[in-house]
């Protein structure tokens, strides 16, 4: 099972697994100095920043250790 999911926002992901900002830098979402971050969810970011969420999800997942399925 996934450990991060489109539902988290991005404080949530950022502080439980801080190496995810790597991935956010990659694809260029600087989510983790954006004050939306506190409400903004997974999914509603890779919408605003045009990344498509399942490679987004398989990304952050990867960067943790954990497979998305």
């Amino acid at each position: 099972m996934a450990k991060i999911t489109k539902d988290m926002t991005f404080n949530e992901v950022l502080r439980a697994y801080p190496d995810t900002i790597k991935v956010l830098r990659k694809l260029n979402m600087q989510c983790f100095g954006c004050l939306g971050a506190e409400a903004e969810s997974i999914e509603y970011g890779a919408i605003a920043h045009g990344v498509d969420l399942e490679s987004l999800l398989q990304q952050l997942n990867e960067a943790v250790g954990q497979d998305e399925g």
